[in-house]
């Protein structure tokens, strides 16, 4: 270097060097130098999902896939049926996971913990019906129709209807469920909790031998989202913010 630029050279290596060192500790110490900070492709922010696809027993090697509303991806399970995905979206999103002829949903409107089991078909069967339409209408109609995405990312709403899925199903099936909220809770399969409720849920009727909810359980959770629906005129902000829904009772 030659000696008459060092005073220069300095001061600038100085700030280029604590403006990294911010740009990390933003980063959460991953080495992302994107003009988008950390966020992912097309400015979308990096999404972290994780959860265990089971029915009473694990879908292992499962193919999961992830569709959110924008961006998506994919990845298959472990044997234990737990998977993990890091993917540049924006919330909230709609998982599927397939093993055979066994496909179930469930959704996320945050990063973290999202199970897949029947429990959370049975919920997008609650807020489907909340919305006037069916689980295949809003998987189908979910990337296009605002209304779905306020709701699937307002966690007061889809509390609301994890609660309703299990009021209704101890109720008309005479279980006492011991993770009602199943849809975050980490689950392990084999383990007390939320695989043992799967297992008295099957054993009761809910559950069906391929792992899909019974259709009676279906027609169940369809029914009480329609005594209950939910406003179209609120915004949620952050998920956090209601649209007007109720847990729903006993139909």
């Amino acid at each position: 270097m030659n000696t008459h630029d060092a005073p220069f050279v300095r001061p600038v290596l100085a700030a280029f060097c604590g403006a990294s060192l911010a740009m990390l500790v933003a980063c959460s110490g991953s080495a992302c130098f994107s003009l988008d900070g950390c966020g992912g492709g097309n400015g979308m922010p990096s999404v972290t999902l994780s959860g265990t696809a089971a029915t009473g027993k694990a879908l292992a090697s499962a193919m999961v896939s992830v569709s959110c509303a924008s961006g998506s991806g994919s990845t298959l399970s472990d044997g234990g049926g737990h998977y993990s995905i890091t993917l540049n979206a924006a919330l909230p999103c709609i998982l599927a996971v397939t093993s055979g002829g066994t496909t179930l949903h469930s959704l996320a409107f945050a990063g973290g913990t999202f199970n897949t089991t029947p429990e959370t078909e049975l919920m997008l069967v609650y807020l489907a019906s909340q919305l006037g339409t069916n689980e295949t209408g809003l998987i189908a109609g979910f990337q296009s129709n605002s209304q779905f995405q306020r709701v699937l990312a307002n966690q007061t709403d889809v509390q609301a209807a994890q609660s309703a899925v299990v009021t209704n199903l101890q109720q008309r099936y005479a279980v006492t469920l011991t993770v009602p909220a199943f849809l975050t809770t980490p689950l392990i399969v084999g383990q007390a909790g939320g695989d043992s409720d799967l297992g008295a849920l099957a054993a009761a009727g809910a559950i069906d031998v391929n792992g899909m909810p019974d259709p009676a359980a279906v027609s169940l959770l369809s029914a009480a989202g329609l005594a209950h629906p939910l406003t179209t005129t609120s915004t949620p902000s952050s998920g956090t913010g209601g649209t007007g829904s109720a847990a729903g009772g006993m139909m």
